[in-house]
């Protein structure tokens, strides 16, 4: 079994997350489409990682906990999917080779199962990104 693996990531939209954001960013609709990771069976199970568990994404620009499930559409071993929206953006590198659009897609992640970690919410990944204190006093 190997624990860790290198994927190419793609990010893109998807029907799942704009029906969730409509019901906004906070909303636990939009926290259920967009936290996750998808991946193929195959990878899921070389890398011991059960469906509906926590894994730890890391790019070359940042890492983020999302929740791993089978993809919805078809994905080719190596392969894997965060839609759009923010557990996206903490990965998403800033370079734009030129186009003035970051580079959503195409890039190699590092995926290792976390269950010892929980997903964090929109709204501390922002208020971390941003340097902002959480309303309950602790630092995000």
């Amino acid at each position: 079994m190997i624990s860790q693996r290198t994927l190419t990531m793609i990010t893109h939209r998807s029907i799942e997350e704009g029906i969730a954001m409509e019901k906004g960013k906070q909303s636990r609709e939009y926290f259920d489409a967009c936290s996750v990771i998808e991946m193929n069976d195959l990878d899921m199970l070389r890398m011991g990682i059960e469906e509906d568990s926590p894994v730890r994404v890391v790019s070359e620009c940042g890492e983020v906990v999302v929740t791993a499930i089978i993809g919805i559409q078809e994905l080719p071993p190596g392969m894997c999917h965060i839609r759009q929206g923010v557990w996206a953006n903490q990965i998403v590198p800033i370079r734009t080779q030129s186009t003035g659009v970051p580079q959503y897609s195409g890039f190699p992640v590092t995926v290792t199962p976390a269950p010892e970690l929980q997903v964090r919410s929109a709204r501390d990944l922002i208020c971390e990104s941003v340097g902002m204190w959480r309303e309950d006093g602790e630092n995000s």
